[in-house]
């Protein structure tokens, strides 16, 4: 049986800020905004190209605004997504990679674009951090385990 993550609930204080940051910045699609009455709404976006989605809104959970961590967006392109990122005005770390010989990051994409290894870091409004990185190869999930 295949176990898929669905959806991420995220904390939020604005939630229209927070839903042009995803959609306008970041470019995420606006799936859902279903606000029935005054005591809930419910935002869900998803990246383009994901099967996973983030939701926030009022009376969604509990979530403090800014206390979701390291969600992580993979790419192939970390150059490319991280030029779209500043077109679109969104603040980052800017091109980093893991360096074995320094035991942490540094400037600069990684020279050999190994998977996993070139990172773009982001928040957003709030607090809540996002991990782009650069991967190629993505393994298939073994059912055997």
């Amino acid at each position: 049986m295949d176990w898929k993550i669905e959806n991420i609930v995220l904390g939020v204080s604005d939630i229209d800020r927070a839903k042009a940051f995803y959609t306008d910045r970041l470019g995420f699609h606006l799936d859902v905004d279903h606000q029935p009455n005054d005591a809930f709404r419910v935002v869900q976006l998803t990246p383009v190209g994901s099967a996973c989605s983030i939701t926030f809104g009022l009376g969604v959970n509990g979530a403090e605004p800014g206390a979701t961590k390291g969600l992580h967006l993979v790419v192939e392109d970390i150059e490319a997504a991280h030029a779209e990122l500043e077109a679109r005005g969104v603040e980052s770390s800017g091109l980093q990679h893991f360096d074995f010989a320094v035991g942490g990051m540094v400037p600069g994409v990684d020279p050999e674009h190994r998977d996993f290894m070139s990172y773009v870091h982001l928040d957003d409004p709030d607090g809540n951090s996002w991990v782009v990185q650069e991967a190629h190869y993505r393994p298939a999930a073994d059912p055997a385990g």
